[in-house]
């Protein structure tokens, strides 16, 4: 059974999930809120979203029956969000390592995945927050929205539903891990493509070739040659 619960307000729906897993029995349980005050993203950064105009959104998944590595969970979740998302808006959208969501250069979906065990069971807890309907940003700012993306106006409550069915049914059905990698590359941005990096306070010039399955992105550096990295280790600039 898959159930999602909607919170007027909340300070981060991945830490609200919890209280849920508590007294349901689903193996998919979602929380969403359309005003989020302190949304957390990868690595400890904060996410902020403006109130009302945007969906922060977690699924508590039970790891029990997953035969992949965390990995290629993830890796899995980027793509089956973007795959939402290219459906949704019919434009391209791409997956900048290791699972922001891209469309026209701009970021629209941070995500943020956990593992927790809460109540004797195991859980992945994917977190992200969409940019709907926000129509305004930082100057210096990589974001925007499906609003000043695509100029369509989407409901919330319409998007979170969909959303929360199309995940929940997605990942019942989990494809081989070559097939989720395959898929992963195919929608990565800026791969194959001459970009500009910055490792520590260098900058160089690379060309990003693959992700693997170990989490490592594979960079074709200017001056040292093929790399791999983890998260935090290299900054794409764009």
């Amino acid at each position: 059974m898959d159930q999602l619960f909607y919170l007027k307000e909340c300070s981060s729906t991945n830490d609200e999930v919890s209280k849920f897993l508590l007294y349901e029995h689903s193996d998919f349980i979602g929380v969403t809120t359309f005003n989020q005050t302190k949304g957390r993203g990868q690595y400890g950064n904060t996410w902020a979203a403006a109130a009302e105009k945007n969906v922060a959104y977690t699924l508590a998944v039970k790891t029990q029956g997953f035969l992949i590595s965390d990995f290629i969970f993830n890796y899995y979740t980027a793509v089956i969000i973007r795959d939402f998302l290219a459906n949704l808006t019919d434009h391209d959208v791409k997956i900048k390592w290791p699972n922001d969501m891209i469309l026209k250069n701009k970021k629209i979906v941070g995500i943020l995945i956990e593992k927790k065990k809460i109540n004797q069971n195991n859980y992945f807890i994917i977190g992200a927050g969409f940019n709907v309907l926000q129509d305004t940003f930082d100057e210096i700012s990589h974001a925007g929205s499906l609003l000043t993306l695509t100029g369509k106006v989407f409901d919330l409550n319409d998007f979170v539903f969909s959303l929360h069915e199309y995940l929940s049914e997605k990942l019942k059905n989990i494809p081989s891990e070559q097939e989720i990698i395959t898929q992963f590359n195919l929608n990565l941005f800026r791969k194959d493509e001459i970009s500009v990096f910055e490792i520590g306070k260098e900058r160089q010039n690379g060309i990003i070739r693959n992700a693997d399955e170990k989490g490592e992105l594979w960079i074709e550096l200017e001056k040292d040659g093929l790399r791999s990295f983890y998260h935090k280790e290299i900054k794409l600039l764009y």
